[in-house]
């Protein structure tokens, strides 16, 4: 199973990722922000954190936004751009400021946690399918999209509606649901994230997040029953571990040329046949690799109100229309024991680990190894990122036995391990 793009070409990278960064003010001290005397300048983004650690981790990572002409547009460009990113595309605008944010050192599961935003009237708010390059979007194997950028504004919505819309040379679409209420003043969020999840081929979503969104109880079979579409759905669970859903016949994409559908390095037929690919056609991830370079968007995909069969306004499980999901979970992983410092950042983390070694072609249940081993790394350091393993640790790690791997037990500083003992001691003191 390999992910395979759209084209080949010199500004093609394994990444790219859209959506809103902004500065982060971290407080020196515990305590309410009206008690906190200073703040320590940061960085924060689901799709930023996601191309920082994928870029930190050995592979080729853009990230596109819009950012002000200010100095924490600066900030925002040099801290992303010294990981490795690629962020030549991101846009600067001159009437509107870089979004920021102050939040507590308290954990945000906790009724004492405060965040403060700054970004209505952001430049990253500007985002629309018109004041963005779509060349440099459709350059990644892997296009990383979340819940988040749609919320912003209606020009933001209408962008991650053209990306996720089914049309030929589309990249694999990645969608993190990340579901925040707050920023839907309209109460539409469920609605909206509910189809754009379906238009995309990989949809990472917590077991909660599920509940919260659209009333779905009663674990990750459920959810998938509600969100068939996508080809491999991955329900976090929280300190329970993750579970990965992989449907080859299925996809939100274009089909290929062939009429198929598949997963990256899948080429299995669907049921029922169909004409062989072409020698040296790659395959492809639920569309067609016709390699155009056209640079308009094309016609934009339906609204769920527009094509009928959706989501359902309000709470309660989404009908899923079509066809049956795939009932049983193509593999399960446990978390890992970690001595949390914060959580915050942990989520971009597992989806940046899940998509490496999906880059890599490693099996699934590794992929998911490879998330948990990721959010283990910031869930044991203060800020939205911290430094990956060292890929020799980390697919150690990950080739662990079962027994071994449920005796992992993780804290601070061990990314910075310098000596690699055998899995063992590992498993005991990594």
């Amino acid at each position: 199973m390999t992910v395979t793009g759209p084209r080949n070409g010199p500004d093609v990278v394994d990444v790219v990722a859209l959506g809103e960064s902004m500065v982060t003010f971290l407080p020196s001290r515990p305590g309410r922000l009206a008690d906190v005397p200073s703040f320590e300048r940061g960085i924060g983004g689901a799709e930023s954190n996601v191309a920082c650690v994928l870029a930190a981790a050995g592979h080729s990572a853009r990230w596109i936004s819009r950012v002000g002409a200010d100095g924490f547009g600066d900030h925002l460009l040099e801290t992303i751009g010294g990981y490795g990113v690629d962020v030549s595309h991101v846009r600067r605008d001159p009437d509107r400021p870089t979004g920021v944010y102050f939040r507590t050192a308290g954990d945000r599961s906790t009724d004492a946690h405060e965040v403060a935003y700054y970004r209505s009237g952001s430049a990253a708010s500007a985002m629309s399918p018109a004041g963005v390059d779509p060349d440099a979007v459709r350059a990644g194997r892997v296009l990383h999209l979340s819940g988040i950028t749609p919320a912003l504004s209606a020009g933001c919505l209408a962008l991650i509606r053209e990306l996720t819309a089914p049309r030929p040379a589309r990249p694999l679409i990645s969608f993190d649901v990340n579901h925040r209420p707050g920023l839907w003043s309209d109460g539409r969020g469920p609605e909206i994230l509910l189809e754009l999840a379906r238009g995309a081929d990989l949809v990472f979503i917590g077991e909660d997040e599920a509940e919260e969104a659209w009333g779905i109880t009663g674990g990750p079979t459920r959810i998938r029953a509600a969100l068939p579409e996508p080809e491999m759905l991955v329900v976090k669970q929280g300190s329970r571990g993750a579970v990965a859903f992989h449907d080859p016949a299925g996809g939100a994409g274009t089909p290929s040329a062939d009429g198929r559908t598949r997963l990256p390095g899948v080429s299995r037929p669907s049921p029922g046949g169909g004409t062989p690919r072409a020698p040296g056609v790659p395959p492809l991830m639920g569309r067609a690799g016709d390699g155009g370079t056209s640079r308009s968007w094309g016609s934009p995909r339906s609204s769920a109100a527009e094509s009928g069969g959706e989501a359902e306004s309000g709470r309660g499980t989404p009908q899923a229309p079509g066809r049956a999901p795939s009932p049983r979970p193509a593999a399960t992983e446990p978390a890992l024991d970690v001595d949390v410092v914060a959580t915050t950042g942990a989520g971009d983390a597992f989806a940046a680990g899940f998509l490496s070694a999906t880059l890599r072609d490693l099996p699934l249940r590794d992929r998911l190894r490879h998330g948990h081993l990721m959010a283990a790394a910031t869930l044991t350091a203060p800020g939205d990122l911290a430094p990956p393993p060292a890929r020799a640790l980390a697919d150690r790690l990950a080739a662990l036995d079962d027994t071994a791997w449920g005796r992992l037990r993780l804290g601070p500083g061990w990314t910075r391990a310098e000596e690699h003992p055998g899995p063992e001691k590992e498993a005991r003191t990594p």
